[in-house]
């Protein structure tokens, strides 16, 4: 195999020698009738592949491989211009333009343009998703180096933002709001999210103190775009781990986007501890096609088909774990198998309307329907050893002492069926320096839930807990429920100018929850100031978050649903500060975020694995703070880098629990644990995204990912919050991929075969988890006939080498 790898990057290096040209360097600024500058204007230079955007100055930085060229300027709202070059020489040139407004969109566009511009959001480059070497492939993995970002598993799309947990982010796709499947235990079970990197258009983040017209979770925001495509395209991703396939199409009043995509990553978990039949299977698809009927009143509609199945035929397993002075392996050998699966299907229509050129009015329809089913009855039968210290460690190792011979027995039949339909009306309305926005918005869920599964632990011949007069089944649930909840809620805000640098927004939500019976109002409030340089922003948020009751929150370990449960509630503040400067040859920007969340109604959980197990009977309150540093650029012209750290303490205290400890003399005293960690609680977070060009020539790149989370607590299962003593070591991973693009720009030489049907032919290695690290994401507790409980560390992926094919084919119209 290792040849074989040797060969592709030999093929990859040496398929042809490059050397860079001379350039043309154009540089200049683009400015609007009155003299402001204007920014995230695009600049491409026609028949290459060269684009870029202007800055908050309205400069911008170009180059072409040619002297003779065309530039093309363009800004949604402004007349396109396109400028024509024709030097003798390379060298260097200066063109300033100034756009000119073009009326028909001019005020639609505002609208937009200031909804955008005043938010706590971060603007996410969507050109980084295909270099960023990813196990998942999902679009999730380019969040977890984002700030107030915090993960420990590369297998899963889930993530946790500043002390929430996953259940707590919103995610719109087309202002539509999608949900996570439910049952999924593991990240080995998590095939393709929603969102199809190859369709995305923009996305912004926000990690918290999001805006009022946002929907009522506690936590994070991540709002994706499908927009209509500049050009016809068709693009084909393929390698080890799947393949993907996107096409789109533009026609004088519609457009569409199509998407296939395919998944499959046994060869990566077959490096896992427990060996066996890996056999992942991840496929999904989606359309969207949008219709202009006028320049008022447009039609479009998204489908989406989503399928997975994990099954897995387990052998055995070995783990070595422990200390420098306590050396443990454990040995398992398995029968049975474990079949797990789900399919989404559902669509959303859009109608847009705008009636005046000011006004955008937004009507839109979903329905999503999701079956999850849990199959698998595993036998283990283990051997658990302390091993002789001092020598080498593999499986001929010296036996110090026995430390256990069992059996234990994981079976379930689980089932839950899902459906969601929604109907939302948005506008948003410009007056002066006023943007006036609002919407009312009506959800029905449904959940028809068939749980059974039971847990069974037999160690030496004894079954646990051991009582001579009962059988015990551990963790056994046999339970059927079906629920219907319905979500109405509406939103107001306003955002306005009280001077030329400073911008406030007001904003209020209201839901009412057919399961609380609850009337919940949120206002929201957004300070913006930017000191007349246009390099700083400085951004005050303060608001009330109240996430409803979810079938989720609701369900008890045993089944049981809490049909009294209230509605989770948090008082959010922060401060953020944002600059912009030059340094180290490139405009730099420098973000920070200070926060502090006080929640007074939470529903306590545990964590295992990517499952989150909610304490549903039961409340606590806590506390939040942190703070969040970021700063990134053009490092190396066209290829952004970023680096970012965060900090962060996350505690809660269950109302009203309390145990009885016995001192020497038998005395009984009560205590009352207060605040502890929570499960998220993870002190600090640090990453990296670096790309660099490699052998002196621009088609060669690097692309590195560096990430760090500290310890996580966790204590052993149907034990009480106060004992979550035990901790997850920190996480930490190192992955880096090589690139080449053979018909690059800067290419002098290009493979005349590739130039004469492909746009773009680039070829990928990576290497996953570079330094091969132990992470560990959970633990397999395993007790003797004394009781005694061991945590068996359950570890991540270990190091593996993956190549990528990611094609842009020549549209030949």
């Amino acid at each position: 195999m290792h040849k074989v790898y040797l060969l592709i990057l030999a093929f990859v290096l040496g398929f042809t020698f490059v050397n860079a040209q001379p350039l043309v360097r154009v540089t200049g600024k683009i400015l609007d009738p009155k003299s402001n500058p204007l920014q995230q204007v695009t600049v491409s230079v026609l028949g290459q592949q060269e684009s870029t955007l202007t800055d908050l100055n309205g400069d911008y930085t170009i180059y072409s491989k040619t002297t003779s060229f065309s530039l093309k300027f363009n800004l949604l709202g402004y007349k396109p211009v396109i400028s024509k070059v024709n030097e003798k020489a390379a060298g260097r040139i200066v063109i300033d333009l100034i756009l000119i407004p073009n009326i028909n969109e001019l005020e639609q566009v505002t609208v937009t343009n200031k909804q955008n511009q005043l938010s706590n959001t971060s603007t996410i480059n969507i050109a980084d998703l295909s270099s960023l070497p990813s196990v998942s492939g999902n679009f999730e993995a380019i969040l977890k180096t984002l700030p107030g970002v915090s993960t420990n598993n590369e297998l899963s799309s889930q993530y946790s933002v500043r002390g929430g947990n996953f259940d707590e982010n919103l995610i719109y796709v087309n202002d539509v709001e999608i949900s996570r499947p439910i049952l999924i235990r593991n990240g080995q079970q998590e095939g393709l999210s929603f969102i199809n990197g190859d369709l995305v258009t923009r996305a912004k983040f926000s990690a918290g103190g999001f805006e009022a017209r946002y929907g009522d979770k506690l936590s994070s925001v991540l709002d994706v775009k499908y927009d209509r495509p500049d050009s016809n395209q068709i693009v084909l991703t393929t390698g080890f781990l799947g393949t993907s396939f996107s096409a789109k199409h533009v026609a004088d009043k519609s457009f569409f986007l199509a998407g296939l995509r395919y998944k499959n990553n046994s060869s990566v978990l077959n490096k896992q501890d427990n060996k066996g039949s890996y056999n992942p299977n991840f496929a999904d698809a989606q359309l969207l096609y949008q219709y202009n009927f006028s320049d008022k009143f447009s039609l479009s509609a998204l489908g989406n088909f989503n399928i997975g199945q994990f099954k897995l035929i387990p052998e055995d397993r070995e783990t070595q774990f422990g200390t420098l002075s306590t050396q443990l392996r454990l040995n398992i050998a398995y029968n049975g198998q474990e079949i797990d699966s789900y399919r989404t299907a559902g669509a959303a229509v859009t109608a847009t309307f705008s009636p005046q050129p000011n006004l955008v009015i937004k009507w839109i329809n979903s329905y999503f329907n999701t079956k999850e089913r849990e199959r698998f009855d595993i036998e283990g039968r283990y051997i658990f050893d302390e091993l002789e210290t001092g020598l080498s460690s593999n499986r001929f190792t010296s036996v110090r002492i026995n430390r256990g011979i069992g059996t234990y027995l994981n079976y379930a039949r689980n089932s839950l069926n899902s459906q969601t339909l929604s109907s939302e009306i948005k506008a948003d309305q410009n007056f002066d320096n006023h943007v006036f926005s609002w919407g009312i918005r009506f959800e029905k869920s449904r959940f028809k839930d068939e749980l059974s599964e039971y847990h069974l632990t037999d160690s030496a011949g004894y079954i646990l807990p051991y009582d001579s007069k009962k059988f015990y089944l551990e963790q056994s649930i046999q339970k059927a429920n079906e629920i219907d909840i319905d979500n109405y809620s509406a939103f107001a805000q306003d955002s306005y100018s009280l001077s030329k640098n400073t911008t406030l927004q007001l904003g209020v939500r209201g839901s009412y929850n057919s399961l609380t019976e609850q009337l919940l109002v949120s206002p929201r409030l957004l300070l913006a100031y930017r000191p007349t340089n246009n390099k700083q922003i400085i951004r005050f948020t303060a608001g009330i978050y109240q996430q409803a009751p979810t079938y989720r929150s609701i369900r008890a370990f045993d089944g049981n649903l809490n049909l009294t449960q209230k509605a989770q509630r948090s008082y959010n503040s922060s401060i953020g500060f944002d600059y912009a400067f030059d340094g180290l040859g490139t405009r730099l920007k420098f973000s920070s975020e200070a926060y502090f969340k006080y929640s007074d109604r939470l529903v306590p959980y545990i964590i295992d694995n990517v499952r989150i197990k909610y304490l549903s009977s039961e409340t606590a309150k806590g506390h939040t703070y942190g703070a969040d540093f970021s700063i990134g650029g053009e490092f190396v012209k066209d290829l952004v880098s970023y680096f970012r750290i965060s900090f962060m303490k996350a505690n809660q205290d269950i109302i009203g629990d309390s145990y009885v400890m016995k001192n020497a003399v038998g005395q009984q005293t009560t205590i009352y644990p207060g605040y502890l960690k929570r499960p998220t609680d993870q002190r600090i977070n640090f990453s990296v995204f670096f790309q660099d060009r490699l052998l002196k020539s621009p088609t060669y790149k690097v692309h590195l990912t560096m990430l760090y989370g500290s310890r996580l607590p966790i204590g052993a299962p149907q034990s009480d919050h106060y004992s979550d003593d035990f901790q997850i070591p920190a996480y930490k991973r190192v992955d880096i991929g090589f690139s080449k693009d053979f018909l690059d720009d800067f290419a002098l030489r290009k493979p005349k075969l590739l130039e004469k049907y492909f746009n773009s032919f680039t070829a990928y290695i990576e290497v996953f988890n570079l330094l091969n690290i132990n992470n560990t994401v959970s633990y397999l507790w395993l007790k003797d006939v004394d009781n005694i409980q061991y945590a068996v560390p359950n570890y991540l992926t270990g190091r593996q080498f993956n190549f990528k094919l990611i094609l842009k084919f020549k549209n030949h119209q």
